[in-house]
């Protein structure tokens, strides 16, 4: 259990922005490619307010507390039916979140490159950290929603690139036993086992690059 107040803080509003981020990338890249739902529903916005859900961040505190557990933001919903390539545009959408919390991540990276080539950094005293702590937070919201059970964007990513028949199995099993899939997968720690040694070996690729 993490007893740390100023990390515990620093973790959860680094959580709300990328959640945010995250929201907002599926969001604009639904309304770019035609989908005009999100816009009448107010998510083309980077107000963390119109992308929180009551519950995904209560246990987004739990788990900053705890440094176990997971939180989530309010789904962005679409209609591909507006969409021109319904299957190829949902499978962009789902893959601007994830690929959002990439580009977060080497931001933070970039960052604690700059705080070595310049020492003058260190008087922020918690930088180092809030980088760190950058890096991860993005890289596990990335690896996670990449895994391809619903409601996660992996499983519209998985769905799209499937030829056709595969495709169709794919979702007639993920319909009977997907919810079930992923109940396990947030009560366990299943997450842990799959993505820690690869999160890890990429934070410091980033974190440790000179």
């Amino acid at each position: 259990m993490n007893h740390d107040p100023t990390r515990i803080v620093v973790q959860l509003v680094l959580l709300i922005i990328a959640i945010t981020i995250h929201e907002f990338a599926h969001a604009i890249s639904a309304d770019r490619l035609g989908d005009p739902t999100p816009r009448s529903e107010g998510r083309i916005s980077i107000n963390p307010i119109d992308h929180l859900d009551p519950l995904g961040t209560l246990l987004m505190v739990i788990s900053s507390i705890t440094g176990i557990g997971f939180g989530w933001g309010k789904p962005v919903m679409t209609n591909p039916r507006n969409f021109k390539h319904p299957i190829r545009d949902t499978m962009i959408v789902a893959a601007c979140g994830p690929i959002s919390n990439v580009l977060q991540a080497l931001f933070f990276a970039g960052l604690i490159q700059l705080n070595y080539i310049h020492p003058m950094w260190a008087e922020f005293g918690s930088a180092d950290m809030t980088f760190q702590l950058g890096i991860h937070v993005n890289l596990w919201l990335a690896m996670f929603n990449m895994i391809p059970i619903p409601p996660l964007d992996g499983s519209k990513i998985l769905y799209a690139v499937l030829p056709a028949q595969l495709a169709e199995n794919y979702d007639r099993t993920m319909r009977a036993v997907g919810f079930l899939l992923f109940v396990i997968l947030i009560s366990s720690h299943a997450t842990s086992y799959i993505l820690g040694p690869q999160e890890t070996a990429i934070f410091h690729f980033l974190a440790d690059a000179r």
